[in-house]
């Protein structure tokens, strides 16, 4: 069985940490370098309900996407929810390991996974890494269809194909008009209109779309919007990096056993829809 410093250094070769964003924390969380790896799980969220799986599992190490410490802490206390996570981890010699900005930009990354569960073909990064000499890394893709589709089509295939979540797919825009190609970027992605637009882009599905900066992307262009819930539109990288995970330890002949969390952690819990609108509008 591999330590975990060796699936560690296998993991960094997939998401060297240098290539996070300056903001993000990324790497090793938790866990003892020296410790024996045998099952992995992999998730979006370090949340409790997810620990709770890793221990059930029997897992060594858990890998998710979000970081548990984004903005840093002066405390790991059992009296706050990270703090517990901590506990739960270390009582249970389990290790933590996060990529996340990474992970989005890697090749493959998280936003090809989710061409890849749309049924997409990428044909480049939406925002190249100007770092990469092959132009096959950058934050986003752009993708093609096989045939046009219009918007209400592809809404409803990211609604078939993505996880099930309460807030499901919402659009801004035309739902009969046709669709060629199409940008994707796992996560939060209102900050990317410019580029979209600049790639010609007919359609773009990402998520957390604000609604000041829509109605303004709506009034630049007939670029037709589909909003997806977070978690859903990174969980499919779960199950990519799982698969690159299994393809080292056959190379390296470590037999681990790895897992992908089913567990859903997306926050919203329930939508009530809204009856037929008013011909009037709204109320006063």
């Amino acid at each position: 069985m591999p330590r975990l410093s060796e699936v560690i250094a296998a993991l960094e070769t997939l998401w060297p940490a240098e290539r996070a964003e300056s903001w993000d924390a990324v790497g090793t969380v938790a866990g003892d370098p020296d410790q024996e790896v045998t099952r992995v799980l992999f998730a979006v969220d370090p949340v409790q309900e997810i620990v709770d799986e890793a221990v059930k599992l029997g897992a060594d190490l858990l890998v998710t996407h979000h970081p548990l410490y984004l903005r840093g802490t002066t405390t790991v206390a059992a009296t706050h929810f990270k703090g517990r996570v901590v506990h739960t981890l270390i009582k249970n010699d389990i290790a933590l390991h996060v990529a996340h900005t990474n992970a989005d930009t890697a090749d493959p990354g998280v936003s090809d996974a989710l061409a890849g569960a749309l049924g997409l073909r990428v044909t480049g990064p939406l925002v190249p890494d100007a770092t990469d000499p092959e132009g096959r890394r950058g934050l986003g893709r752009l993708c093609a269809l096989d045939h046009p589709v219009t918007v209400r089509e592809l809404a409803a295939r990211a609604a078939e194909r993505l996880p099930a979540t309460a807030q499901g797919i919402r659009v801004a825009g035309d739902p009969e008009a046709l669709v060629r190609t199409v940008a994707v970027s796992g996560g939060s992605g209102d900050s990317l209109f410019d580029h979209v637009r600049a790639a010609g882009a007919d359609a773009f599905l990402t998520a957390d779309l604000r609604h000041h900066p829509v109605s303004e992307a709506r009034a630049h262009s007939p670029l037709a919007l589909l909003d997806a819930a977070h978690w859903a539109t990174e969980w499919p990288w779960c199950e990519l990096a799982a698969s690159q995970l299994d393809e080292i330890s056959d190379r390296h002949g470590w037999d681990l056993r790895v897992h992908v969390s089913k567990t859903v952690t997306d926050p919203w819990t329930a939508h009530a829809a809204s009856p037929p609108s008013d011909p009037l509008g709204a109320p006063n």
